[in-house]
């Protein structure tokens, strides 16, 4: 019974020709062997399963062949290749640095480089592994490594090229090896698959590729573990099953109810995922990776960052079609926030079903954040209609990041119920024109009431900080002694709330004209500390003076403290002062101050 050779090693390229998706490599070793252009020392760097060992064996192959092709590719058939090929090759030397990685083992190899080669042009050193020497073996190695022998070339690999010495790497030609693109891996397999006479679905390869993230060899296993599993019918849905892939069907329906805001129909679908023995957090990964798919199919330019299988690309082009761009950059976000806090979450299922709840309100939330004003009327009724703002007259324009979506619906209530208007006044939209919210005060839930001026400005279209004068302003002028009533109690409601700092920078009494307050502060710390309060501050003075239009300054400065006294020199310039005799008696018995 002939033995199973697996296809990793089945069908490892033999020249430079078959190696897949390094051309940028080959092409220039082809070259080195053409121009008689070799360095003494290669160093090959890439992910695992992308042909670094490969290539460097088909190099030390091709090096010693009598007979090259036009192509530069070894010939296969002259005595070096062929005993190369069996294993024999007195010019051809393989080091597994991962267990001979001691000094010994390099000063054994250093023994052997000083015998030339009795048959072809070069003796041909790999090193597997390198980074797993030791530093004392890389030291010993260093020397060899700078000037060899005109006979001898190392090729050394290694998959981490951050543990290797710079002094190494300075003696090397590095080659980068990127990692294998999907297309590139399913046809290969396609091509295996011909030979074998396996059948197979183009999807079930692209699943395989993309499962293999980059690497050949673990594409090779994982299609041979299928082939068994299938008995060489390789189809989509064995694939799924067999790799524990969620199929792309349930992220298609589960867009469809996060379109359609049917929350229940999506947990019901995050539960049969569960019941598959799916983990959540691999579900909520595969549903960011589903919305990045469909976010770069809405741009043409874009479709080819799609690393699918052609008939999977249609769907994704069709259902990017129903989605708008701010419904997917705010799922997508939610889904990030998932991932993140899931790990740390006690109850992790409960975080998934969160943001898909959330997920499937975001097109309600946005429809309510863009409620548009009454009929646009003539500034000059401005003067005429008195009837109250209610939470329709009010627009919100929703800013680029859709993420904050529920206290922006929440805050447009809470900018009309905290500002108390003796006398309201209808606001008529104006064009093109719409209330701001800042995100870092819908953040926080915290508004600042608004100025009564600045509203007017948005409702006439007038660009201007200037005071607005309108017929029937309730706002009341601002007497200094109820301000500073006012200022004081706000200051003792900081102490009783042990909110020290804040109590120490509003001991600074503020400079107060018109309807503008400045308060003169230190140091940064102290204006962070204000900066921190000044909604609530301005909110609280507003409502007790009855006036919206006041506004708060802060302003850095060196005010006039006393100052104190700490070390000796300082007590020492204090009695001086008071007493210039000192210096005299100092000086006259050599006295000094202690440090």
């Amino acid at each position: 019974m002939e033995n199973f050779v697996v296809s990793a090693r089945k069908y490892r390229p033999a020249t430079f020709e078959t190696v897949v998706g390094q051309s940028h490599i080959t092409s220039t070793l082809k070259n080195a062997i053409k121009n008689n252009q070799l360095a003494q020392a290669f160093l090959f760097c890439g992910p695992r399963g992308v042909g670094k060992t490969t290539c460097a064996r088909i190099l030390a192959k091709t090096i010693n062949c009598t007979s090259l092709s036009p192509s530069q590719e070894a010939c296969g058939t002259c005595e070096s290749c062929q005993s190369f090929s069996a294993g024999h090759s007195f010019n051809f030397h393989e080091l597994d640095a991962a267990s001979n990685n001691s000094v010994e083992d390099i000063r054994s190899l250093i023994d052997q480089v000083r015998i030339p080669p009795q048959a072809g042009k070069f003796k041909i050193y790999i090193i597997d592994e390198v980074h797993m020497l030791s530093q004392s073996a890389f030291n010993a190695f260093l020397k060899t490594l700078e000037e060899p022998p005109s006979y001898a070339i190392f090729i050394l690999a290694t998959t981490e090229k951050h543990k290797i010495l710079p002094t190494i790497l300075s003696r090397c030609q590095i080659f980068d090896f990127n990692r294998i693109s999907v297309d590139h891996i399913a046809s290969h397999l396609n091509t295996i698959a011909e030979r074998e006479g396996i059948t197979t679905e183009n999807d079930a390869l692209h699943i395989i590729a993309q499962k293999a993230d980059g690497g050949l060899r673990d594409a090779l296993s994982m299609f041979d573990q299928i082939v068994s599993f299938t008995n060489k019918q390789v189809s989509y849905k064995s694939v799924i099953a067999n790799l524990n892939i969620l199929d792309y069907d349930f992220y298609f329906k589960l867009v469809d109810h996060l379109q359609s805001s049917a929350g229940s129909d999506a947990l019901l679908l995050f539960n049969e995922v569960l019941n598959q023995g799916f983990d959540g957090n691999h579900f909520i990964n595969g549903l960011a990776e589903h919305l990045r798919n469909l976010l770069v199919s809405k741009e043409p330019r874009t479709v080819s960052l799609l690393e699918v299988s052609e008939n999977i690309k249609q769907k994704y082009l069709s259902q990017s079609q129903l989605c708008e761009t701010g419904f997917l950059l705010t799922a997508l976000n939610l889904a990030n926030t998932c991932d993140l806090n899931y790990k740390n979450s006690k109850n992790q299922r409960l975080q998934v079903e969160l943001a898909l709840l959330k997920m499937a309100h975001i097109n309600a939330a946005i429809q309510l954040a863009q409620v548009p004003l009454a009929n646009p009327t003539d500034s000059s009724d401005l003067n005429k209609k008195k009837t109250p703002i209610t939470k329709k007259e009010v627009e919100v324009k929703p800013t680029a990041k859709v993420t904050p979506i529920e206290p922006i619906a929440s805050s447009t209530s809470s900018i009309i119920q905290e500002a108390p208007r003796p006398s309201p006044i209808a606001i008529p939209k104006p064009l093109g024109k719409s209330i701001q919210i800042n995100p870092a005060h819908a953040a926080t839930g915290s508004l600042l009431i608004p100025s009564l001026n600045d509203i007017t400005a948005i409702a006439t279209g007038v660009e201007s900080n200037e005071p607005q004068l309108i017929k029937g302003d309730a706002q009341e002028k601002i007497k200094p002694e109820e301000f500073y009533a006012a200022w004081e109690e706000y200051k003792e409601k900081a102490k009783a709330a042990d909110k020290i700092n804040l109590y120490t920078v509003l001991n600074n009494e503020p400079k107060i004209e018109a309807e503008l307050i400045t308060v003169f502060v230190e140091n940064t710390a102290l204006e962070s500390t204000l900066q921190a309060e000044k909604i609530e501050l301005l909110n609280f003075l507003r409502t007790k003076l009855r006036n919206f239009n006041l506004n708060l300054e802060i302003k850095k400065a060196v005010l006039n403290h006393k100052r104190r006294i700490y070390t000796n020199k300082d007590k020492y310039a204090y009695l001086l002062d008071k007493n210039p005799i000192l210096a005299t008696f100092k000086d006259k018995f050599g006295l000094d101050l202690l440090p």
